[in-house]
Parts: C-alpha cells; structure tokens; sequence
C-alpha cells in the first residue's frame, strides 16, 4: 500500500508541506509506504487544451509533470496539499490538475483514495477545497476527507496551528483506512463495467 504525498506550493519547507509531512507519518504508521513528492522547482506547464492527449494518450508537453503522471499511478492513496491564494488552489495546484486530463477519459485514477491539505492566512479553504472536490469527483477518485490550516505567512507558522495538525494526522488515518475498504485485489482484472460496483 503506497500512499504519497503532492505538494502543490511554491515553496520548499514551507506549512503546506509540514500538514502534507504530518499526514504521511500518520499513514506511516498505520502501515503504508510513503513517498512526499513537491512542486517547488519543479516545472510543471499549464494545459495548452490541444486535447491530442485524448487521441495518443500522451500529453506532449515534456516537463515535470511525466514524473508527477508515473506516481500517481502507482500510488493506492494521494493526498493534495495547497496553500490558499486568492480564495483558491495554488497555479501549481492547478496546473497538475489540468494536466490530469490525460487519465479522464480512461478513467486510470479510479478508486484511488484521496485526500486535500490547505493551508490559509484567514480564509478561502472552503471554496479551495471545492476545487479538489471536483477534481476528485471527475476522475471518479474516494474522498478520505481534508484537513484545513491557518498558520499566516510565516513559514512553520503552521505547528502553532494544533487543531489543523490532528487534521492533518487524522487525514492520514483516514486515507489508510479508506484503501483497506476499497481496495481491489491486484489479481482481479476488471471490465469498465465491473468496476462500475466499487463506486
């Protein structure tokens, strides 16, 4: 059981990434392999809407994101962190969520289980999280939960935060617990339409 961990801030070490951490550890020690995964520094293009991944199956833009697209596949379990901006996900929230298009069609994030971490000044997480909702309800993922927190800008603001920390633990748990429930036996090899009972 491999569950990762997708930092979607621009930033390194920053609260986004110590509420993502604590989730890992949590699901750690409920027994999964993890792996944190951040964007800062990565590159990761904005979808240019040419939809020839829809024809090749490939996005042909050639950056960072191939690397995102191999660990999303392999992983039972993913949880998204962003900071807030604007009332929203981060550009790079955004982008790798755009991209994703090239396993729309197919469906090959199906039955992974899901999990968001925002983090915010004041407010916005609520109607950020909407956009994970969506995001997660398209590819027809399994929605562990969120966890929310409020740490202001100072880096490392967010341990100060101990409410949004056991958010954070707890979505760990839970993104664990959730693929114990829906976990497909690798050795069942489902139809489009078999599947169709695990949603």
């Amino acid at each position: 059981m491999k569950v990762l961990g997708i930092v979607c801030s621009p930033r390194l070490h920053g609260n986004t990434e110590i509420m993502v951490q604590e989730s890992l550890a949590e699901a750690q020690q409920a027994g999964a392999e993890v792996e944190l995964f951040t964007l800062a520094g990565k590159t990761i293009a904005p979808c240019d809407g040419c939809l020839s991944c829809q024809r090749t199956k490939e996005c042909h833009i050639k950056d960072d994101m191939q690397d995102v697209y191999i660990k999303l596949l392999e992983a039972d379990g993913i949880i998204f962190g962003t900071p807030v901006y604007f009332a929203t996900v981060s550009a790079q929230a955004k982008a790798l969520i755009d991209r994703s298009l090239i396993f729309l069609e197919e469906y090959k994030l199906r039955n992974k289980v899901a999990g968001a971490v925002m983090t915010a000044d004041r407010t916005g997480v609520t109607s950020a999280l909407a956009v994970f909702s969506i995001f997660f309800n398209l590819h027809r993922m399994i929605m562990a939960g969120a966890a929310f927190g409020f740490s202001g800008s100072k880096k490392g603001g967010i341990r100060n935060d101990k409410t949004g920390m056991a958010q954070a633990k707890a979505l760990g748990r839970a993104v664990v617990r959730r693929i114990h429930c829906y976990k497909i036996p690798s050795h069942i090899a489902l139809s489009t339409s078999s599947q169709e009972n695990y949603i």
